[in-house]
């Protein structure tokens, strides 16, 4: 039964990252029934983060800037890749690793002219910063949990969130603790070198996955100034002050809040046609 078991697990995991490759390479190639799919097909639950993604969206035909900090691989558990793709937005993209950057990002964007991928993170001034990760895997999961904060990583291991990760795609974890977290430097870039580097006269998005480190990078982007339209940030690694802090900031520069699961949108006021996303 264990034999049994395990094969099956094997044949599962293995038919996901075929599709997963697949679907990647659908995406980099603008395949026509990728992009025909969610052009005539997709349909987002009603009043649903993607719902609003997508209307808001359509309400800027042709003329969407966003800027993405933590783009990783372009689309794994990416709420924004299927618009970027179906509506041929422009803007740039951050992404700080390396070897994501070059081995997945450059690729699934470069048959988007407007898209301009950049391998860097955001902060307070042009440089370098050490980024922590998981020392013994480049998957999607781990690299997904890269951060600017070495405790985010430790506590991924105390937390069990590795060890299960590790289960599920039958990697075992060193015995020698030293290689649990690695760190690299990579460039970093402040908001105003990014937007008069890349133009920017609007972002009427600011998507931000920065595992934990989210309330520091709306920090850093200087809200009040660069003014987004909107921004949608991940609530799932912030802690409960932290979170608060993100709340005030942006309603003390007029937002309107609201939690969608993992996420959190924040949209300019007033609201006019996409206030009912906001209805408790």
């Amino acid at each position: 039964m264990a034999t049994q078991t395990s094969t099956l697990l094997n044949l599962k995991r293995n038919l996901q990252q075929r599709w997963k490759i697949i679907r990647f390479n659908m995406s980099a190639s603008n395949n026509p029934l990728f992009l025909g799919f969610y052009r005539n097909f997709y349909n987002p639950k009603k009043g649903s983060l993607s719902d609003f993604l997508s209307l808001y969206s359509k309400s800027k035909p042709g003329n969407f800037t966003v800027v993405q900090i933590g783009a990783n691989d372009g689309i794994t558990h990416d709420p924004i890749h299927k618009f970027i793709k179906r509506d041929d937005w422009k803007g740039v993209l951050l992404e700080p690793q390396p070897n994501v950057f070059h081995e997945f990002l450059t690729k699934i964007y470069a048959k988007n002219k407007g898209i301009r991928p950049l391998c860097a993170a955001i902060g307070e001034k042009d440089g370098t910063q050490p980024i922590y990760k998981v020392g013994f895997s480049s998957m999607r999961w781990a690299t997904g949990l890269a951060s600017f904060s070495k405790e985010k990583i430790e506590k991924a291991f105390e937390d069990g969130i590795v060890a299960s990760n590790c289960k599920r795609f039958g990697i075992e974890i060193p015995t020698d603790q030293s290689q649990w977290i690695s760190q690299e430097e990579v460039q970093v870039i402040s908001p105003a070198t990014l937007i008069q580097t890349y133009n920017l006269q609007q972002i009427d998005l600011l998507q931000i996955d920065a595992e934990g480190y989210d309330l520091e990078v709306i920090r850093i982007f200087d809200i009040a100034t660069t003014q987004p339209k909107a921004i949608i940030f991940e609530n799932v690694g912030l802690n409960a002050e932290d979170y608060a802090a993100c709340l005030q900031l942006l309603e003390d520069q007029h937002y309107q809040l609201k939690r969608f699961g993992p996420n959190t949108l924040a949209l300019q006021k007033p609201l006019g046609e996409f206030a009912s996303f906001f209805n408790a």
